[in-house]
């Protein structure tokens, strides 16, 4: 097909330009003016190609739609970026082609660098456990680190929606279900993926996704409609996203599902009013694989023409994988139907942001091998991600002080079908290269203790079962070996590929017949400790109300085995505490620390009486946000306030004493919360308002200190108003949501 022509006043405009001082070797045009130019040469294809992405088939997460000739498309200038292309040769070898263009702009590749490249982070929800936000942001910034050295421009993380349903499989890629901590832990992934300045070549692009509220899908089923009130979108959901374009985000991700019967991809509201608009944000809006297209199934356009006229109006700028916008965006511009304005705005879009990187000047700035060999063997990268995954590991339970481990110990039976397994450690969305031996990458929890424990202690194994299905023919091994240790350790969970996206599941228990076999070794009378692998909270309450020992190791990554020995044998004490509340039971869900109070408040047992509650379950979660045990103890003592009442712009100063009154060296996450007593809406019966995280010896105490502001005080009123009103409110301290050691009250005065 004939390319489109641009309009006759663009053409008289690229005459002028061209005749002018811009077009002259011997000055030096700006980004801004180098940009106009270039959009002064470029047909209607060529600008519609720069906000086409293709995948290049590799870890494809839904129907590659490009049938053609890609690399002829690519010289023709109809490819802007790529997906799952990496490696520094092969990046290089697709910006070649892409050089042979008539106007030479080069490629953006971007990659799903969720949780680390080569080397495996723990999953973003385990990471978020941590609490450690100079971690979290570490650990993307060695992504970004290895990504960019492998010829990649963007990753589409962080993953900010706040999620309250543990049946969605993307759980695993956020961090769970509080506002204020999801915006700090977005704000920190941001600044790590995209270091110092984007064009430096240790940095990425960061994608804030999915924009917005798609952790709210309704059943927590993928892809699925999202509906809530105004307030709920502003108050809980779109502030991770802020935090996220404070930052410096450079590109956001719309969301698959309808937000109030509007789709993400062609809501204006969204992006146009809110982010575009409102925000200012000047990056890329790129949408998720299909989605643009998928409107059409939606049924919220009749066809691809439709669907890109949509989403184009609405502000989406770059079409991943739909094929919409290369059809038919072109001939809607021809037509009249789209503003010429509205293409050149996305095109700016992708151009500034190459120029940022830098890839105008060298395209192949990002494709070195030498670097790419350096950057993935990085030492410093694995005792990273040992130190993260450490961090990461919740200790629920421990009530027969059986951990740390003895050193007296002289056989240890480690049991369950993930105990030697590699590939699960990694967890979903782990980036899997051809030419690495995961089997010997990946540490394995056998490995790992099995390397930590001393020539004094005997370690046996048996697998006892499957993680599916209904095989016990192993269980005779496993109460024999069983039988001969002192101490029996049992890794039980889901498959790595359980949770992530298109990973919904309606039950949350231990698949196959893993219960069945902690059951049968914890009657054998074994002291018994449990390993819980998993993307989400699993429902576990026969495990949580008779196993002594439980720790919760989610999906840690490259060093997952070294991580869990530190763990078990004392070398580190875990510190990690929850940010995602783990039912009792499906019908619970949602349940958060962070509801509204009713009208006739329910019990925290058993309910009988009219009220909210249940007849048949307690009304608390198995264990709530903010939960998480250590080896040692800390006591909280001593609450002080610098006043009673908070005037104007002043400041409440809050200080109380922390003790560990324990035997080990530790750290404990001190969480503050708030409660707006009386307001004009209802609000939360408590919001996290701060925390910290902080290192005790044995028998120290120190003075823990915040703040409170206005702004902490503040919320969405009925006329999503951001305004903090005057009343009483009550400052709670603690270990957890459900743990609050102390207390006080204050005034906000008018």
């Amino acid at each position: 097909m004939k390319p489109f022509p641009i309009s006759n006043a663009r053409s008289a405009i690229l005459l002028l330009a061209l005749a002018s001082p811009l077009a002259s070797a011997a000055t030096a045009p700006s980004v801004p003016e180098r940009i106009e130019t270039l959009l002064r040469q470029m047909t209607l294809d060529e600008m519609v190609g720069q906000l086409t992405q293709y995948s290049g088939n590799w870890n494809a997460t839904g129907p590659v739609m490009f049938k053609g000739n890609l690399k002829q498309d690519i010289r023709d200038g109809r490819v802007g970026s790529m997906l799952n292309v990496h490696g520094a040769s092969s990046t290089r070898q697709y910006q070649e082609v892409a050089m042979q263009s008539r106007l030479k702009i080069p490629m953006l590749f971007a990659q799903d660098v969720i949780h680390g490249y080569k080397t495996t982070f723990p999953i973003p929800l385990a990471e978020a456990a941590s609490w450690d936000l100079a971690a979290i942001e570490r650990s993307a910034r060695i992504a970004a680190t290895e990504a960019a050295a492998s010829g990649l421009h963007w990753t589409f993380a962080p993953m900010v929606d706040i999620a309250r349903d543990p049946r969605w499989g993307r759980v695993m890629e956020g961090a769970g279900e509080d506002t204020y901590l999801g915006s700090k832990i977005a704000f920190a992934r941001v600044k790590g993926f995209q270091g110092r300045q984007l064009g430096d070549t240790d940095a990425v692009m960061a994608t804030a996704k999915h924009f917005a509220a798609y952790g709210a899908a309704v059943g927590g089923r993928d892809y699925n409609s999202v509906d809530m009130s105004e307030r709920m979108l502003w108050e809980t959901y779109l502030p991770p996203f802020k935090a996220a374009l404070d930052a410096g985000a450079a590109t956001f991700m719309n969301s698959f599902n309808d937000l109030n019967g509007i789709p993400a991809s062609g809501s204006k509201y969204l992006q146009r009013d809110i982010l575009k608009g409102q925000w200012g944000f000047t990056g890329i809006v790129v949408s998720d694989w299909g989605s643009i297209g998928e409107m059409v199934a939606h049924g919220y356009a009749r066809d691809n023409r439709g669907a890109a006229l949509a989403a184009i109006t609405a502000g989406s700028d770059m079409d991943m994988e739909s094929n919409a916008y290369r059809g038919n965006l072109a001939q809607l511009v021809a037509d009249n139907k789209v503003p010429l304005a509205l293409l050149d705005d996305a095109v700016r879009r992708v151009l500034r942001k190459k120029f940022e990187l830098g890839l105008f000047d060298d395209p192949y700035r990002f494709s070195d091998p030498q670097r790419e060999q350096t950057a993935l063997n990085n030492p410093v990268h694995r005792q990273a991600a040992r130190d993260m995954a450490t961090k990461s590991i919740v200790l629920l339970k421990n009530s027969a002080k059986l951990l740390p481990l003895s050193k007296d110990l002289k056989t240890i039976a480690f049991i369950g079908p993930l105990v030697q397994a590699h590939k699960d450690n990694l967890g979903g969305w782990a980036v899997t290269l051809p030419g690495v031996d995961y089997s010997t990458f990946v540490v394995s929890q056998w490995d790992g203790l099995k390397n930590r424990l001393g020539s004094g202690t005997r370690l046996l194994y048996a697998k006892g079962s499957e993680i599916e299905g209904d095989d016990r023919s192993g269980f005779a091994q496993a109460l024999e070996v069983a039988r001969q240790a002192d101490l029996v350790i049992v890794s039980v969970g889901e498959r790595w590929n359980m949770s992530g996206e298109a990973r919904s599941r309606a039950s949350l228990r231990l698949p196959g017949v893993q219960e069945e076999l902690v059951k049968a070794l914890q009657a054998s009378g074994k002291p018994l400790v449990v390993l819980l692998n998993a993307g989400r909270p699993l429902v576990f309450n026969w495990i949580a109300e008779n196993v002594p020992t439980i720790l919760y190791t989610w999906w840690l990554g490259s060093e997952a085995g070294n991580a869990i020995a530190d763990v078990l044998t004392g070398d580190v004490n875990p510190s990690a505490k929850l940010t995602i509340s783990f039912p009792r039971s499906e019908g619970q869900i949602p349940i958060y620390y962070n509801s509204f109070n009713t009208g006739r408040p329910g019990p925290s047992g058993v309910s009988s009486g009219y009220v909210s509650g249940y007849i048949d379950l307690a009304g608390t979660p198995q264990y709530p946000f903010g939960f998480g045990l250590s080896y040692t103890e800390f006591a909280y003592s001593d609450l002080k306030i610098d006043k009673s009442q908070l005037r104007g712009n002043d400041r409440l100063n809050v200080s109380f004493q922390l003790r560990n009154s324990g035997n080990y060296a530790g750290e404990e996450v001190v969480q503050l919360y708030l409660r707006d007593k009386t307001a004009s809406v209802v609000r939360p019966l408590r919001e996290l308002k701060d925390f910290a995280k902080i290192r005790l010896e044995p028998g120290q105490t120190r003075t823990v200190q915040f703040q409170i502001d206005r702004e902490k005080l503040s919320f969405y009123n009925a006329q999503l108003q951001w305004a903090a009103e005057p009343g009483d409110f009550e400052l709670m301290v603690g270990a957890s949501a459900a743990d609050i050691r102390l207390r006080t009250n204050f005034e906000l005065t008018p």
